[in-house]
Parts: structure tokens; sequence; C-alpha cells
């Protein structure tokens, strides 16, 4: 894993100690080696964490000519058929690195280099023979890029805080980006919190040409109409096995120590258990817990530690929030609301001591629809059907007593599925599906946005990412349709920039089997019926597992990886969040009604209402603004 950044002039030459500094502002992401090539309008930055060839693998690379050149952040999984069949076309490599196949498989390919790929990453080609500019990111979205277009030319990197050392780029916020923060808990690509800053989107690439941007064109996309003609579900499990091993293995490759993370659930379990079936030593395997048993996972990561026989690591940690919120405030770059971030930065931190590689389980929720809000939408649907049927007296009774319910109990799932059927027969599906996914509800916005930010955000609609993506999607079964829009949203901006960014600042590996593309392609081939049937989330999974996981895994409930976050605002960390979100600096900023911020403040400690994720993210937004803004130090 790396830090990239880059500098391209339309003419003159690129300021060498820029270009340097931009380099070395994410030397956590890479503290191994550091190395520039400057050439006449153009110029590469890269910084390393060793993987994979520890010797001659430094980049930049260049082709035998020294006219083309690459730089890359990630792994190419498939590289050693890749770099065969390019050795028997002439090409010549000059190191052992998996990385160095892209730049000779763009020489053969161009652009068309990208679906030959098996990885994750994001690069940038420097064609010096055209004076063009390829960037490209990983069909997920795994490994971060963004850019911005400046008076000389363009610039790139793996993170903001890079891009912000140019003296041409302002620090000026986006409002609809920050509503759209507020909305999802993250700003979706193509949108960064700054003005002019954008993202490339996962599966994407970007030519730069001629002084101008010609291309910005998605190359994959995530197919559910094509399905598998029909088998036996021991044939799925089958196929879904074979798959799923094979991307393990692929990911066990590497020339430094590698592990993996364990929390217990369904996912990281599988994941630790296929890697003990392939590896000749006990695999090393990560726990994180905490002094509260609601919130601790160790006593399951003990029991699928002990059915692999792992080297296994526990670590208990008492978060202090004050000191690491600040920090990671930082290595976010924008405003980024999963408080989970918190004790994923904890335990690659801790994992870091022992090795230099991780696998886990991201991704297993998304391919097997195990999120409760999927069975929640399948339900409410049956409901409304039902309530189609109802005798229009009946119906008028029970959506009064809803009204009176809800207004009571906002919080209950019972009322929360019956505002989510109101909100489907008034708005529509995709509508519905997009306030699932909300921090703050349209009503909440409504009361808490200033007028100045409301008048910000006319003709914009913090939904429009769930609408697309609903609509992209296709004919396709509505539980397929969430999916769909969590892989490309949920997970694209939230999950892999959360682990990230987490492990990258403890310069720290992450590989995600679940999200090799050809598993994501043949899990969307199986009919939806087998990801969630009978009620049972992931249920083609297990099925697979029974026997392979302890039964008390397969059964236990899903818990979130998550803080004490609404407990700590009404006592430990009361104090703390009315210093930011009650002071007059936090008013001036000009978003947001003073008084509204109040009430809501007050609400949450007296328990009158909970608004934690509200309130995180709104703590998390002053905090960003003091550093990157105002340039405090975190």
């Amino acid at each position: 894993m790396c830090a990239i950044c880059g500098i391209v002039n339309r003419k003159g030459r690129v300021d060498g100690e820029l270009l340097r500094k931009m380099t070395d502002i994410m030397d956590y992401r890479g503290p191994d080696e550091s190395d520039f090539l400057l050439r006449e309008i153009a110029g590469l930055g890269h910084r390393r964490l060793k993987i994979i060839d520890l010797i001659t693998g430094r980049q930049p690379f260049s082709n035998e000519d020294n006219t083309v050149f690459l730089i890359c952040n990630g792994e190419i999984y498939n590289f050693r058929e890749l770099r065969k069949s390019l050795n028997e076309k002439g090409h010549r490599f000059k190191s052992n690195s998996d990385n160095e196949v892209i730049l000779h498989l763009y020489e053969e390919k161009g652009v068309d280099c990208l679906s030959e790929l098996r990885g994750m990453f994001a690069f940038a080609i420097w064609d010096e023979r055209s004076k063009k500019l390829f960037l490209a990111r990983d069909r997920i979205g795994k490994k971060p890029l963004v850019y911005c277009e400046v008076p000389e030319g363009i610039i790139f990197a793996s993170e903001i805080k890079a891009l912000l050392l140019h003296p041409y780029v302002k620090k000026e916020i986006d409002p609809f980006a920050l509503d759209l923060f507020l909305t999802y808990q993250a700003v979706p690509a193509p949108f960064t919190i700054f003005k002019g800053i954008r993202k490339i989107p996962a599966a994407h690439y970007l030519v730069w040409q001629e002084g101008e941007i010609k291309d910005i064109v998605g190359y994959w996309d995530i197919n559910f109409t094509e399905k598998i003609r029909q088998k036996s579900e021991y044939e799925y499990t089958e196929l879904l096995w074979t798959k799923l091993v094979e991307a393990t293995k692929l990911r066990m490759i590497a020339d430094v120590p590698l592990g993996a993370f364990l929390s217990g659930g369904i996912d990281s379990s599988t994941i630790v258990g296929i890697m003990s079936t392939l590896s000749r030593t006990p695999v090393k395997t990560f726990s994180i817990g905490f002094d509260r048993k609601d919130f601790d996972e160790l006593r399951y990561a003990k029991i699928v530690a002990d059915r692999f026989s792992t080297e296994h690591h526990e670590f208990i940690v008492k978060p202090n929030i004050i000191e690491v919120l600040p920090q990671l405030v930082w290595h976010y770059n924008e405003p980024f609301g999963d408080s989970s971030m918190v004790p994923t930065y904890y335990v690659a931190r801790e994992t870091k001591k022992y090795v230099t590689v991780a696998l886990n389980g991201d991704g297993g929720d998304e391919n097997f629809a195990g999120y409760t809000r999927y069975w929640q939408m399948l339900l409410m649907k049956k409901l409304q059907y039902g309530m189609h049927i109802t005798p229009h007296s009946i119906k008028k009774w029970l959506m009064d007593a809803f009204i009176e319910g809800y207004q009571k109990y906002p919080d209950s799932t019972f009322f929360r599925i019956w505002k989510w059927m109101d909100d489907v027969e008034r708005y529509g599906d995709a509508y519905a599906y997009g306030r699932r996914l909300t921090s703050f509800s349209p009503e909440y916005k409504n009361e808490i946005y200033s007028d100045f930010f409301k008048s910000e955000l006319k003709n914009t609609d913090a939904f429009s990412p769930v609408n697309q993506l609903w609509e992209e999607s296709g004919p396709i079964h509505l539980l397929e349709k969430m999916i769909y829009t969590d892989l490309h949203l949920y997970l694209a901006d939230v999950l892999t920039v959360k682990m990230d960014i987490a492990s990258m600042a403890n310069s720290l590996e992450t590989r995600s089997p679940f999200l090799d593309h050809t598993f994501v392609e043949t899990i969307a081939s199986f009919p939806a019926e087998l990801k969630l049937k009978r009620w049972t989330p992931k249920y083609i999974l297990k099925k697979k597992l029974q026997g392979f996981l302890p039964e008390e895994i397969l059964q236990r409930e899903k818990m979130g990886f998550g803080l004490p976050v609404e407990e700590w605002f009404r006592d430990a960390l009361k104090d703390y969040l009315s210093s930011y979100l009650l002071s007059d600096i936090f008013a001036s900023r000009g978003f947001f009604k003073s008084e509204a911020v109040k009430k809501m403040v007050e609400q949450h400690i007296y328990g009158i209402k909970n608004h934690t994720s509200r309130l995180w993210n709104l703590l998390i937004f002053e905090l960003w603004y003091r550093i990157f803004m105002e340039g405090e130090k975190p």
C-alpha cells in the first residue's frame, strides 16, 4: 500500500519542492520509501509501504524506453499470470512487483488494461509520448484518488490534504457536500467537502490531455440481471465456496507478515477459517474488546480462534476519545461520521505491531443481504400490500393509532417501519430507502439548518445519489436494488473509506476477499431469494457454513462494531460535546440554528430523545472545520 500524488502542467516545469511536500504529508501511508519523477511538464510522487518485492519494487516505474511512467497504490492479485503473458509478448520488467504489470498492460491495451486487473488500486500513468495523464480506481473503490484542476493544469493525490498544499486550491466548503455528509455520514463520490476538489468514483478512470479533462468514464458495473441457470442449493453453495476460497488465497500473497481481523461475526470468522485451511502455520488473528459487555465481541472471537487453532491476540482498550478524535478527523481529510472508525483505528493500530497485512470480512453484508434494513424493507412492502386490501375505516383507525404511537416512540423499530411504509406510499421505494440510510432526516434538517444554509441548497436533492442508483440498477428484485445501492454508496463511500483511512493511518494494509470483483459478480448472479430466505439473512452463505463454523457463531445476533457514544454524550463526553456545539464559535459558522442545536443537545443529555448519530456528525464537522479551515492542530 502506498500514497501517490502528481502535478501536470499545461506548460512550464513542475515545482519539485511542492511535489515533495504533497508526497511527504502522506508519509504514514508509505513509511518505507519515497521517490519522485520530474519530467518536462509532469511530476509524480510516491510513498511506499513494502508488501511485495521488498528490494526492487521502488516507484515510479518506467517502461523500457522511459516514455511511460506509473505510480500505484494497491495490489494486483493476478499479477503472476499477467506478467507471464506480457513476458511472452516481449515486455521486460525491472522488478518483481505486482504493480509493474499495469504499466506494460497499458502499453498493450491502453485504458482497456483495466479489464484485465484483479485487485485493489488507484494509479496514475503519465504517457510522455502523447502527453496524457491516465488516472484510475479499482472496481469496488478500495483505494482513494482525488483531483483538482488548477490554473496551470491538474493535480491529484491519494488524500485531500496533499492537494490543499497547492497555492491555487481554495479551502471553500461545498454546501451540497456538507448536506450529503449530514445525510450519509460521508461525502459520496464524485463530491468532496471542498468546492473544486473531486473524487474519481469507484470503477472509473480519468484522462487529461491537451490541457483539459477529456474523459471520466465508468468501466465496470455490477450486473444483477444475468442469472446463473437453475441449480440446486448445494451447487450454489459449492460455487460460492470455490470463488471465496480463490479470492482469499490470492489475498494471502505477501512478502511480509500477514494476519486477519477477527470480530467473531460470520464474515470475519469465515475468512479466518478459509485462511486456516490454506495456511501451513497458524493464522495470526486480532480482536479488540472494550470494558462493556454489550460492545464486546471477544468471547465470540475466542470461540472461532479455538476452532481453527489460530495464533490469537486480544486487546482491551479504553478509547481516549478526546485525544484520538481530532487525530482521526485529520486523517479522514473531510467530515466522516461513522463512529466505528474509532475501534477500527484501534484494532489496526494493535494489529500493526505484529503484521503488515490483515484480511477482513468487509463486504459480506452487502453480498448476502446481512443488514436488518433489507428484511425490514421487504416486510414493510408486505404490510403495505395488506393495507391496500384493508377496508378504509380500519385503515384510518390504524393510521391514527400509528401517528399517535410514532409521536411517542419515534425510535421504535415497529413505528419506524410504519413510517417507512408511509414514505413509500407518498414518495416511492427509492426515497424511502434513502431515508433509511440517513443520519439527518429532512425533518431534522429543516429544524436545524439556518436560512443561509437552506438558501445555498436550493435546487439540490440529498437523495439524488440514491435515486440515480435505484434507476441505474434496472428492473431487478427489490432486495437487489437495495444491495446495488449499498455497494455503490454505503460500501464505496463509507465502509471502504473507513477501513482504508483507519488502517493506513497505522501503515497497515487490509484486504477483503468478499470484495473480490469476480466474487461480487458471481453472487450477483444468484437468485435474490437465496440471500434472504424465510427472513434469514445470508441464507446461502450460512447453509455452506454449517459444520464449518461453530453453531454459536452462525446463530448469534448481528452486532455492530461500535462504541457506547449514546451514553458517553450523557455523561463522560457531555461537557466535551457542549464545549463544541454550544460554543459561539460553532454558532458563527452560519450553517445551523443555535437554538435548535442547543435543544437537540439538551434532549439527548436528559434522555428525552436519542440524537447520538446527529450529534456525533455535528461534532465531527466542528472538529474538522477547526483543523482544516482554521489550521488548529489535531
